[in-house]
């Protein structure tokens, strides 16, 4: 981190000190990338504020509502909804796009007035990683340090849902000793899609390896995005192919120091 650096990230932490954060860690990390919800942690202490986790959270209902189980997603709502109103915190902060993006559509699973109320309540102080730090905290340099060439990629949900381009750009640009790549398709689509990819395995590689060639011809160390679902897509078709770059979610970088 530059020396000019340094005095913004002690404004930010005394500006964050009192700002109270619940993890909302979401199924795949806490299952197969556990350390992607340790390093948001690491960022989000680093900047300033108290992290919580709640235990008993569960599945967001995403699976179920992609797939047409809307009563299903509406149960698995609700359970989230009356989790997050008993948390005592200021933000709810997920490394996740899809699942950040699901909480803000659970207002469109109820008729009842009072529901949707407090589901608007709930996604008004849902975060991905990403937004939380940029847009709500203002901070763009949270003192990181990862040497490489890195590229990114767009997440659908991210990207389309919840409008997120500039925010991990920005995070990445100001990380030191890091080189980031544009792709000339870092806003298409990975192929995985959710269910989308068990359904259709063809179509899901098809599209798969035109985001993976463009990876491999960039020459990048690692490919970055928010979502571990995507990165675990190309990732996996990244190491069957035995390339040299690996996957990576924003988190792990920002939480690098070395």
């Amino acid at each position: 981190m530059s020396h000019a650096a340094r005095p913004v990230m002690r404004e930010t932490r005394a500006a964050t000190a009192r700002m109270r954060v619940s993890l909302f860690v979401t199924c795949l990390v806490d299952q197969l990338w556990p350390s992607i919800g340790t390093s948001a942690v690491e960022v989000l202490r680093r900047v300033g504020c108290a992290v919580d986790f709640d235990a008993r959270q569960t599945c967001c209902g995403q699976p179920a509502f992609n797939t047409g189980y809307r009563a299903e997603a509406r149960g698995l709502a609700e359970r989230f909804i009356k989790l997050s109103e008993s948390v005592k915190a200021d933000a709810i902060v997920c490394p996740s796009g899809s699942c950040t993006a699901m909480v803000h559509h659970y207002e469109s699973l109820f008729e009842d007035a009072r529901w949707r109320e407090r589901a608007k309540a709930v996604a008004d102080r849902t975060f991905e990683l990403s937004e939380f730090l940029v847009k709500r905290l203002g901070v763009d340099d949270v003192g990181a340090t990862f040497h490489g060439r890195i590229t990114w990629h767009d997440a659908c949900h991210g990207l389309r849902d919840l409008g997120l381009r500039r925010e991990p750009r920005q995070l990445l640009t100001n990380v030191n000793g890091i080189e980031l790549v544009e792709l000339p398709n870092a806003d298409a689509c990975c192929g995985f899609g959710g269910t989308f990819s068990v359904k259709y395995p063809e179509l899901s590689v098809a599209i798969l390896d035109q985001k993976v060639e463009a990876i491999e011809q960039s020459g990048v160390d690692a490919v970055v995005s928010l979502d571990a679902s995507c990165l675990m897509q190309i990732g996996g078709r990244l190491s069957r192919r035995g390339s040299r770059a690996r996957a990576m979610h924003l988190a792990e970088i920002l939480s690098s120091t070395a």
